[in-house]
């Protein structure tokens, strides 16, 4: 959620980059009142990968995954 704080320093950005605010208007009436309740959504090219292979684990897709004994590639 964007708060008003938040929202004013979104504006002073906007006017201190010399940006065009009318560019900005559909972002910040979008978010006047804030946004749903959500916890995200995120399907990157691993899990897709993943889902399409069907393998047990995303961590088996990741070309350098980060694990108890390896962590560096």
């Amino acid at each position: 959620m964007i708060t008003s704080t938040a929202r004013g320093d979104l504006e002073k950005r906007i006017r201190e980059q010399n940006l065009p605010a009318e560019a900005f208007d559909w972002y910040l009436d979008l978010r006047r009142y804030g946004s749903v309740p959500h916890a995200g959504f995120g399907l990157g090219i691993e899990r897709t990968l993943a889902w399409l292979c069907g393998v047990h684990h995303v961590r088996e897709t990741i070309p350098f995954p980060r694990l108890m004994e390896r962590l560096r590639p």
